[in-house]
This record gives C-alpha cells, structure tokens and sequence, in this order.
C-alpha cells in the first residue's frame, strides 16, 4: 500500500475520521460499491461517512462497533490543523450523530432486512444528500478503493500515515455540513420506511438497472402514494410466497410419471381401462374420456411471457392505483416463483418501456415510483400493443399472456381487443369507481376478467380478500392456458366462464 497513491490514501486515509468499527474486513469491502453508486448517481460524499452510516443500516449492531478508530487531538496536531478544538468538536458530534442514527427503527431491523447493496445506496443518498449539496470543496482521491480485502485488514497502525498523505479539507467540510445538517438528517432517518425495506426484501428490487434504478429507488422512498402501495402488498403477498415451480404434465416420454390425465400415447394408458368391454371402451375413445398416465415436462417447454399491463392515467390515483399497483406487484412475485417469465410495462396515452423481471428480482422501485401525465387513449396504446406483440411473435416462439389493471371505463375499440386475443390471452383486473358500473363491450372476448367494486376498495380486509381471491383463481387462469397449448399442469382442474355469463354478479367480492 503506497501512503502516496490518492486513490488509495484518500479515501482510506478518511477512516481516521471514522467513528465505526466493523467486525470483519470484508464488511468494509461493501463501503467501496456504495460510494461508486453514489458517485454514479451525483452524491460526492467522503469514504469515512459512506462507511459509517452504511454500515448502520447494512448490518446488525452485533457486527459493528461504535468508536474512534483514532487519537482525534493528536491526530490534528500532527497534521498542523488551525482549529484543532473546532475540528475535535465536529467529531464528537458526528459521534453523537450516528449514535442516534443506530438507534431508529431502520437500523435496529438491519440484521433481520439484510438490506443490499443497492438498497443501502439509496438510504445513504437519502440520508446524506443534503450533506453532499452543501459540500463546495473538491475531493482529493475521488473514487472507491480496490476490492482488496487486505486494504482493510489491521488498518489502524496506517491511518495516521494515509491520513496526512492528502488535504483533508473536503473531510472536515463535510464534517461542517453534516453538524449543520444534523436534526434534518436524524428525522430522515426516522422516517425510513421499514415496511418499504421489507417490501424490496421480498420482491426484489432489480439491482442491475445501474443508476436508473437508484433514481427509482429514491423516489420510492419518497412518493407519498408508495406507502399506501407497500401496505397493502404486505398484506397479499404471504399468500403468494407459498408458491412453487411445478413441473408441468405432457404427453413426451421424458422424465418420470406425474399424474393422470386425458391425453397420452397408447404405452402410458392406465391398464384398468381395458376392463371395460369393447363397446364401452369404444365409446371412452371417442369421447376422449380415456384415462393416461402424464408425464413430468420442463417448466421450459411451456414457453410463456406475462406482460403485466398497468394503468397509469389520472383515473386511477388514490385507492385505485394502490390496488391495480399492489396486485400487479403480487401476480408479478406469483408468477416469478413458478418459473415464468415477467414483464411490467405501464399506460395512459401512450405505451411506456418494458421493466423487466431478472434472476427472480422485480422491478419493485419502479413500479411503486412511476408516474404518468399524459392524459388517456386507450385505442392508441392497445394500437401500440398489438404490434408489439405480433414482432414479439415473429422473433420470440414465447406465448404472450397479458394481464391488465385498469379501470372499468377503458374504453377500448373491439376490434382492437379481437386483434390483440389472436396474439394472445388476455386477462383483467377492473376497478370500478364510486356508484359506478362495469359496461364494456368488448368482456366475451376476454379470457377471463374480475371485478372490484368501490365499497371493497374502502375497506382493508375487504380489499385483502378480494386480491387474495384473485390470486388464486389466476392460478386456474394459468392451467387452462397451458390445456389450451397442449401442456397439462399439475393441480385441479378450474373452469372459469366469462363475467358476464355468470348467473350471479359477485362484483364486491372480486370474483369473476
């Protein structure tokens, strides 16, 4: 380790001024990847402070340990600081400072929320933002440390070193801003949001988008509306992480048996079916009422891609955004955990980019954060759908399904519906407004469709069991789509007709 080397002895040389002790190296390690997402993002904040308030929020307080990792006074002295008293005193009271940071809600849950790298990036951007846009001096040695683990092992004996190797006038300015700063960013850190942590915990939070997905990050700490919307997914999704991939059932000899079913080569017919006698067993074929043992099938030849379809125009803020949001949050998570291949892209007048679903992460921030303002045409974005969907077709052999949350007065041409059912199903979720009712001509052509009316949305336990109920006839959904491409799924079997050919409207309920 050169004490000469900027990149090197600034950034470490800063941990003089560190007040958090971590229990292991490797720890210290993450400090590095928050300050390059910070950087990348515009927040110039120095290494020490990066690596203290991480830490408070990225690990349990059994891993880390508050403390000077240096003589302060003789450290100043040394380095012939004018103000030594003044300097000595803005440590004590970032001392104090991340004290009081460990303390909040956040930070005491750290060890259970396990938050990662992208997430605490954007607590710190959050917390510290303020410090960083009142912070005129230039750093000496921008930039992280190397990924070295031996950089951080028995680094106090060098800190004295390292720390006089460069001008620490952006350190103590730094210093200066955040005492400044201090009651602004103790009430940030006690407004973090632990239920919106937990939320990215489960779903994930797409940590590859790079800066872009700390931008979304950011704003979904910040919307007031992403509270509501976290709220009531935590409320749903305990139904859904019970899900599993399940093999499908097909008619190829591979793998092993898996169940009975209707379709099959004459070598997998189940042997009691030749009990019958000759006109019986005639008849059986017929009506292709013989029974075959189906077998296991790679949930990889099924071949499907959802395109998780939300309305995003005026007409659905407050109780209806927090619904259509959270349950495409949740159809999203379900469909995910049985190995299907998930996509969210939102609407109001015009078509908005595809947010995909990667190595099982949604893009939660993105979709709590994303706002709309470009009015409503729903004959334009169906327009634009369908011819995505038939390029998708020509290079892409994945069966489209779409899944739509809008409101009930999404007034779309039927012609424009029949052209997109020919290049895929369709299923939606309508939200109707107070005293309102669901009058679209274009319901038969739907594969399936569900309800919910403005007296459920009001009521929270109402709400929760007409998404859980939902949720889990969209699972029949996802079987009969999978029969009608010759694959048969494990479970039973579910027969749904469309809305409008019940008998008995169960609007209320969410029912189809």
């Amino acid at each position: 380790m050169s004490p000469r080397d900027p990149a090197i002895a600034g950034p470490l040389g800063s941990l003089a001024l560190s007040q958090v002790r971590p229990g292991a190296a490797q720890l210290a390690l993450r400090a590095s990847l928050w300050m390059e997402n910070l950087e990348r993002i515009g927040v110039v904040l120095p290494f020490f402070m990066v690596h203290d308030v991480g830490m408070l929020f990225a690990a349990p307080s059994t891993q880390y340990e508050i403390g000077a990792r240096a003589d302060i006074p003789s450290l100043l002295r040394s380095r012939g600081a004018g103000n030594v008293e003044h300097v000595s005193a803005l440590v004590t009271s970032y001392k104090r400072t991340l004290t009081e940071l460990a303390d909040t809600e956040a930070s005491r849950k750290a060890g259970q929320l396990r938050l990662g790298d992208d997430l605490v990036t954007a607590v710190l951007a959050r917390l510290l933002g303020v410090v960083a846009a009142r912070n005129t001096r230039r750093p000496v040695g921008l930039g992280r440390p190397p990924l070295d683990p031996g950089l951080f092992e028995r680094l106090e004996p060098q800190l004295v070193t390292l720390y006089q190797a460069v001008d620490r006038g952006f350190e103590i300015a730094a210093l200066e801003a955040l005492d400044q700063a201090r009651l602004f960013v103790l009430t940030l850190g006690d407004a973090i949001d632990t239920d919106t942590l937990r939320l990215f915990g489960l779903v994930g939070t797409d940590g590859g988008a790079g800066a872009m997905g700390q931008v979304d990050l950011l704003a979904a700490f910040e919307s007031p509306e992403a509270n509501d919307i976290v709220t009531f997914s935590l409320e749903i999704l305990p139904s859904v992480l019970e899900t599993k991939t399940r093999p499908a059932a097909g008619t190829a000899a591979a793998f092993g048996y898996s169940g009975i079913g209707t379709r099959g080569s004459i070598d997998s017919m189940v042997l009691s079916e030749l009990a019958w006698d000759d006109a019986e067993l005639a008849r059986r074929i017929a009506d292709n009422e013989l029974l075959y043992y189906a077998r296991e099938q790679s949930r990889d030849e099924q071949r499907r891609v959802h395109v998780l379809l939300v309305d995003a125009s005026a007409s659905m803020r407050g109780d209806r955004q927090t619904f259509a949001r959270g349950m495409a949050l949740a159809t999203g998570k379900k469909l995910v955990l049985e190995g299907e291949d998930v996509v969210f892209r939102f609407f109001d007048s015009r078509l908005y980019e595809v947010a995909r679903a990667k190595n099982g992460q949604l893009p939660t921030a993105y979709v709590l954060s994303f706002k709309g303002e470009r009015g409503r045409n729903p004959a334009r974005v169906f327009a634009e759908l369908a011819t995505e969907l038939e390029l998708m077709k020509l290079r892409d052999s994945r069966s489209p399904v779409v899944h739509l949350f809008t409101h009930a007065a999404l007034y779309i041409p039927r012609d424009m519906v029949q052209a997109v059912r020919q290049l895929a199903h369709i299923a939606a979720v309508f939200i109707l407004p107070s005293g309102g009712k669901l009058k679209l001509d274009y319901l038969d052509l739907l594969h399936a469709h569900w309800v919910v009316d403005h007296a459920t949305l009001s009521k929270r336990e109402a709400r929760g069991d007409a998404a859980r109920s939902i949720l889990g006839e969209s699972e029949g959904l996802s079987r009969d789509i999978a029969k009608s491409e010759g694959v048969e799924v494990q479970g039973p079997r579910s027969v749904r007709a469309p809305h409008s050919q019940r008998p008995k409207s169960r609007e209320g309920q969410g029912t189809p």
